[in-house]
């Protein structure tokens, strides 16, 4: 009990720090939520008609109501990019090194950066989910047990690939680095079930799609949200969550626990 509250009030100010940041450079966090909202309009809007009748719609609202819960999965990697890019900076620029020679609680660096992009995908979400909204999807038969399982699930996505973007982040040499090495965050929801379902993709493509984090993420959101069947994608949604947290969550830590560049 002694050591917790100094460290609460630590990732308190580090939290607020991020935050901060993120309030004053926005450019950053909207570029990386341009590309899911401009991929939501573009696929509705151009080939909203033809991908509805591929999945067996009647009409493009099908459409919208199948491509939406896969663009939110999306636009939570979309996010953590963002996260990498920042800790390479405080890595890089010199800030941690005089964090370590303060009398602070020194993992309160890593949880005031992991709570704050948690917070802010959270926010991007919201956002998504409006123009989601207002472009025509709805979830009437969601029960608010559901739609609250819904958001536990979108923060336990979120919390697993931020501690992995914080992990990107320590190991690359500078902003642009950890750029271009979080970039799979942003890759592997092109080639899940995002736009398309996993069955209609070619055999030899299929299990790239189906075994992956996104996929059953995205289809246990779609069962929530839409009241399709989940399936096994509920219990493989929580065991990637879980197991990419933690090793994100070691992996961070190992690596910031190592003299700084």
């Amino acid at each position: 009990m002694s050591t917790l509250a100094p460290a609460l009030r630590d990732s308190t100010t580090m939290l607020r720090r991020n935050l901060l940041h993120a309030r004053r450079y926005p450019s950053l966090t909207l570029n990386l939520l341009l590309t899911p909202v401009m991929l939501l309009l573009l696929f509705v809007y151009l080939f909203g008609d033809v991908m509805s009748a591929g999945i067996g719609g009647a009409d493009r609202s099908d459409y919208i109501a199948y491509l939406v819960p896969g663009i939110v999965m999306m636009t939570i990697g979309s996010t953590t990019v963002g996260t990498a890019v920042s800790v390479s900076m405080d890595m890089s620029e010199g800030i941690i090194a005089r964090f370590r020679t303060m009398a602070i609680h020194r993992g309160s660096v890593l949880v005031g950066h992991v709570v704050g992009s948690v917070l802010q995908s959270v926010a991007s979400v919201v956002l998504v989910g409006a123009v989601g909204v207002a472009i025509g999807f709805r979830s009437t038969d969601a029960t608010v047990l559901e739609w609250l399982a819904a958001l536990g699930l979108l923060v336990l996505f979120a919390t697993a690939l931020t501690w992995i973007a914080v992990g990107m982040g320590l190991i690359s040499p500078n902003a642009e680095a950890a750029s271009n090495t979080a970039m799979p965050l942003v890759f592997l929801p092109l080639i899940s079930s995002t736009f398309v379902p996993v069955d209609s993709m070619p055999g030899w493509f299929r299990p790239v799609a189906e075994y992956q984090p996104f996929t059953p993420a995205i289809e246990t959101l779609r069962g929530l949200l839409l009241g399709t069947d989940i399936g096994h994608n509920g219990w493989l949604a929580v065991a990637w969550c879980v197991g990419l947290a933690v090793l994100g969550y070691f992996w961070a830590t190992a690596r910031f626990g190592r003299d700084p560049r």
